[in-house]
């Protein structure tokens, strides 16, 4: 649709240039250089704000889409960070100076089998019967999950020139007075999109908090209890 917009475009101003070289040379409109000059002069400058205005929103949704699309992985690395976390700590974490430490340096526990188990028979009914046993071992959360990731950059959103994003955790209770934790992390469209259309921008934030109630990109929520779910999921 973009492409086709673009396409469309072009062919606008080369109409208005084929029009301005048709009008010079035909006899009927035969003017003054003077007012030949300026009825060019004018049909570029208006072709020039009629492309602009047609390419603006293209330009725009392909460098939002870029950001986007880069914000998001980062906010499902945060995730990926915090359930592990919450798998060692029973919690999730508010900090991201706490988060990066447990995983540059904590393990998970990793119960493992040994033994090999008979097509005849469950893992249960081995392990019973003493075929195979199991042992609770600790693997690096580092090496298990982000193991050429570069962790300290977890906390920055991408293309703010290290701004980094809003994150928070805390506890909330369910519908079945079951307190459960929560976290959330999120980055606004004003610092995201910075240096675009402030008026793209500001429909794209009316535009997202009707439908996700929060006009940028967040993972999880501090009000409900969501899965850690993503406002772009």
């Amino acid at each position: 649709m973009e492409e086709t917009k673009e396409i469309n475009a072009k062919a606008v101003l080369i109409y208005f240039f084929k029009f301005a070289s048709n009008l010079i040379k035909n006899p009927f409109y035969k003017m003054k250089t003077v007012i030949q000059v300026v009825l060019i002069v004018a049909i570029v400058v208006l072709s020039f704000f009629l492309y602009q205005s047609i390419m603006e929103p293209i330009r725009f949704n392909r460098e939002k889409d870029l950001r986007y699309s880069a914000a998001i992985e980062r906010l499902k690395d945060i995730r990926t960070a915090q359930v592990a976390f919450k798998a060692e700590n029973g919690r999730y974490t508010g900090s991201f100076d706490t988060l990066i430490s447990f995983l540059r340096t904590d393990s998970f526990r990793v119960v493992k089998a040994i033994g090999f188990v008979p097509d005849t028979l469950t893992e249960a009914q081995a392990i019973k019967m003493g075929i195979v046993s199991r042992d609770t071992i600790r693997v690096s959360v580092l090496d298990s999950l982000f193991k050429t990731y570069p962790v300290d950059s977890l906390r920055y959103a991408p293309f703010t020139n290290g701004v980094q994003f809003t994150m928070g955790a805390s506890s909330i209770e369910t519908g079945a007075k079951v307190k459960v934790p929560v976290f959330e992390a999120s980055i606004s469209n004003d610092i995201l999109l910075k240096g675009l259309s402030e008026n793209s921008i500001q429909v794209l934030d009316e535009q997202r908090k009707k439908i996700t109630g929060f006009g940028g990109l967040r993972v999880g929520s501090l009000e409900e209890a969501n899965n850690n779910a993503g406002n772009w999921e």
